[in-house]
């Protein structure tokens, strides 16, 4: 996605969705079993499976797919939800505006043509990358992206109201 410019997001983060409790999955989200000995509430991506998995506990996790970053923009690493965003903003950054001069500076929350979807989480580490969801759903299962985490609209509204800010999510390859 780019740098800290790109975060134009409106103020309407935790007030959409706190009122309501998590919900089941939606009917892209599977219950597995879970084979890591991660912390239950951690989030893991496997770029290679293109699949998220939200830890549980007790042996359990909740698969979703994603779509990941294109070849030479994929990354792994840890880091944390650190902002939650209904509707955002987006400010596409230098390196998508020049492989596209005709976007423009914003595009805002909401929007049909917005990439973000309806909610994102953004993750600590610079501002660059985001969980969010998608104006593209066939692109889902790809590598697709720069460096983000794509998901359906649905699914990215489920993982919204389970996780928190500080929320752990570790990106594997």
């Amino acid at each position: 996605m780019g740098g800290k410019a790109l975060w134009l997001v409106a103020a309407l983060a935790a007030s959409c969705f706190s009122g309501l409790a998590p919900g089941p999955a939606s009917a892209r989200g599977n219950l597995v079993a879970a084979q890591d000995n991660f912390a239950p509430g951690t989030i893991v991506v496997r770029t290679k499976e293109r699949q998220l998995y939200l830890m549980l506990g007790n042996g359990e996790a909740m698969r979703f797919p994603v779509g990941v970053g294109r070849r030479g923009m994929q990354w792994s690493g840890k880091v944390k939800v650190d902002g939650k965003y209904i509707k955002p903003a987006w400010a596409p950054p230098d390196s998508i505006k020049r492989a596209n001069p005709r976007l423009p500076r914003m595009i805002p929350g909401g929007s049909p043509r917005n990439p973000l979807g309806v909610a994102a989480l953004t993750l600590s580490g610079g501002g660059q990358y985001a969980i969010h969801g998608t104006n593209q759903p066939n692109l889902i299962g790809g590598f697709v992206s720069h460096g983000c985490i794509r998901m359906y609209n649905a699914d990215v509204r489920d993982l919204y109201r389970r996780v928190k800010v500080g929320t752990p999510v570790v990106v594997t390859d």
